[in-house]
């Protein structure tokens, strides 16, 4: 997703379409939330934040990206994941 998200970005730009992603972690719907417990911990050990996005948290990047407050950002991927990228992937032991 991410080389797809570049390429077209780079095919698509003097056209005056702006590409970009959005990559987010664990996020707080009717699916996650019918996960056992012990899962969605596991998940949120990883995470910096400590716990799963909102929805809305994940669709307010979505709008700016698609305001024009965004107009010169293309070709992007933004993480919207708590911190998880900035981890080093363990969980934290103390």
């Amino acid at each position: 997703m991410v080389n797809l998200t570049r390429a077209m970005a780079l095919d698509h730009g003097g056209d005056g379409v702006r590409i970009n992603s959005v990559c987010p972690s664990l996020v707080k719907t009717n699916m996650t939330n019918g996960w056992p417990q012990e899962i969605r911990d596991k998940f949120n050990e990883r995470i910096a934040l400590g716990r799963a996005a909102e929805p809305e948290e994940v669709a307010a990047v979505m709008a700016f990206l698609a305001s024009d407050d965004a107009s010169f950002i293309n070709g992007a991927n933004i993480p919207v994941d708590g911190g998880a990228t900035a981890s080093d992937g363990q969980p934290k032991i103390v």
